[in-house]
């Protein structure tokens, strides 16, 4: 899928999580999982956590139309994670080699 942030466009990879994934995410998974896309029916603000994820990921908050509305870089066993809008989708995305193009478009070359 293609996003927008700042007049700009990359593509991301991502596979849609079943109602069940929604809460799992990617709980007890690999740096090298796959991303994740989350689809709400109606936009939020809902918060996430990274209890039991035991690597850092980057967190991008979209609209419908695949806008980027926030982004936070996600250590592990945080609390609480909000965007600071509402969101439609959300994308989880590993700190891995796959997705250092990616990761450098949003966060920069220090990671």
């Amino acid at each position: 899928m293609k996003i927008l942030y700042k007049k700009k466009k990359i593509e991301v990879s991502a596979r849609k999580v079943s109602k069940f994934g929604k809460f799992s995410g990617l709980m007890f998974k690999t740096k090298n999982s796959e991303n994740l896309l989350f689809e709400f029916k109606k936009e939020t603000k809902m918060q996430i956590h990274s209890f039991f994820v035991f690597f850092n990921f980057l967190a991008i908050w979209l609209d419908k139309k695949n806008r980027v509305v926030d982004f936070k870089k996600v250590n592990p066993f945080t609390p609480k994670i909000s965007p600071n809008k509402s969101f439609s989708r959300l994308i989880e995305i590993p700190f891995n080699n796959k997705n250092k193009k990616i990761i450098r478009f949003f966060v920069g070359k220090k990671i």
